[in-house]
């Protein structure tokens, strides 16, 4: 009503000037209207600006309600708890033609023996490693600072191709104490050993070839040590869960266990080569046991699971990265290691090997890798014919982003597997991937 008011107002006052003025009233009653009409316009649009600012005001001064969250940014949510939401994730499509078959097809893991499978080129095309995700944030207090995190992509494998079933990667919280440098993690994430990820554009990152390590439910305690100006220790542990293979009674072996694995890791940073990049050197691994019953009476073998992991990442260059984990153990299929075996009969199968690869930067949108890698159980613990005793591959992959949500890439790899009395299986891979990112 104000504004109708003075609306009005304006107008009679602009009335009386024009019917005053000698020089308007001598104008040409066309020209005259016309005038009017225009001013009534510019009128009409400033009350309307008017009427929307204050419209505006009104509703930003408005309590927030929990059914309607607020948009705070355009990737940002904040919820009536208080915590922040951030929607990430890719949808993405990969293409693969190899020479001979790989397993298990979608992703590279090994290649079987052109004893039972004879140099069988096939396609893959699949888009079940797209992946959604959502970080959380706070609310904080003046000590802590709490974040999670929760990822799914859908290479679970379960249902048909194209109909695959939603797979948990990640879900946890994290408190972390800035003053101390201390934090606590509890949900499923990366384990503690074995943490780098080579580069690689195969979702299988190079896992029974050299890269052992996965995602576990855990509790983990990290803390953090200043050393020097530039330089910092790190010590994490955690109580990880065990997942064994289905035994006779039909238990898992691993929840059938008397204790969680226990997963560590001890990490220097420092300035090595190349001036305010660190390098990181760290030792890691884990133990757990798995009970394996041998009668239907309760009667069992108790097999340790361990691993010990070397690990460095180190700048040549302001472009050029170097990474590596050699790594040694046994009964590690559960960590990816020993080629998916972990044991034969009651037997531990003890494995070693690891992988080395370069990346370079060579420009913001284009990166270019190179890399090796192995997994090398002990022949005289693969008992079976079948069994495998040697696996290996060798990678080229170039990375370009066409816009900042627009990637491509590409990758080509060998793949070489040897087996305890039967062919070896040996194969060429040519990938390429189409991803968008939100």
């Amino acid at each position: 009503m104000k504004a109708n008011g003075s609306f009005r107002h304006t107008l009679l006052l602009a009335g009386a000037l024009l019917g005053s003025s000698p020089a308007i009233a001598a104008e040409p009653i066309e020209q005259r209207i016309a005038g009017l009409e225009k001013e009534l316009a510019e009128l009409k649009a400033l009350v309307k600006a008017q009427s929307a600012t204050s419209s505006t005001s009104q509703t930003a001064a408005a309590p927030q309600t929990a059914s309607k969250p607020e948009v705070s940014s355009p990737a940002t949510v904040t919820v009536s708890s208080g915590a922040k939401l951030q929607f990430y994730g890719f949808a993405r499509f990969d293409a693969s033609y190899d020479t001979g078959r790989i397993t298990p097809g979608n992703i590279a893991l090994y290649a079987p023996s052109e004893r039972t499978v004879n140099d069988d080129a096939e396609w893959n095309l699949t888009a079940n490693a797209t992946r959604i995700g959502m970080n959380l944030y706070g609310p904080d207090t003046e000590t802590m600072k709490l974040t999670g995190n929760i990822e799914f992509d859908f290479l679970s494998y379960v249902g048909a191709e194209n109909n695959s079933s939603p797979r948990l990667r990640h879900g946890y919280l994290k408190a972390y104490w800035p003053t101390s440098d201390f934090s606590i993690i509890a949900g499923q994430t990366w384990d503690v050993n074995g943490s780098l990820i080579p580069f690689v554009d195969d979702p299988a990152i190079m896992w029974d070839a050299g890269n052992i390590g996965g995602r576990h439910p855990q509790l983990r305690l990290t803390k953090g040590f200043k050393s020097g100006d530039k330089s910092r220790v790190e010590v994490a542990v955690a109580a990880a869960r065990t997942i064994g293979e289905t035994n006779i009674s039909g238990a898992d072996s691993g929840k059938d266990a008397a204790m969680p694995s226990i997963q560590g890791r001890l990490a220097l940073s420092t300035p090595l080569l190349v001036s305010g990049k660190p390098a990181t050197m760290a030792v890691s691994g884990h133990y757990g046991q798995e009970e394996w019953d041998t009668a239907a009476d309760g009667t069992h073998e108790t097999l340790d699971s361990w691993s010990c992991v070397l690990e460095l990442s180190l700048p040549l260059s302001d472009r050029l990265l170097f990474a590596s984990e050699l790594f040694t153990g046994e009964n590690l299929d559960d960590y990816w290691g020993g080629i998916g075996q972990g044991r034969n009969g009651v037997t531990a199968i003890r494995s070693r090997g690891g992988w080395a690869a370069l990346r370079y930067a060579a420009s913001p949108e284009t990166t270019l890798s190179i890399g090796a890698g192995m997994d090398d159980p002990n022949d005289d613990d693969v008992l079976s014919i079948t069994g495998r005793t040697l696996n290996e591959t060798q990678f080229i992959s170039v990375t370009h982003r066409i816009t900042p949500n627009f990637i491509l890439g590409s990758q080509l790899s060998r793949w070489r597997t040897d087996y305890k009395d039967a062919d070896e299986g040996d194969a060429i891979r040519a990938q390429t991937s189409v991803t968008y990112s939100f």
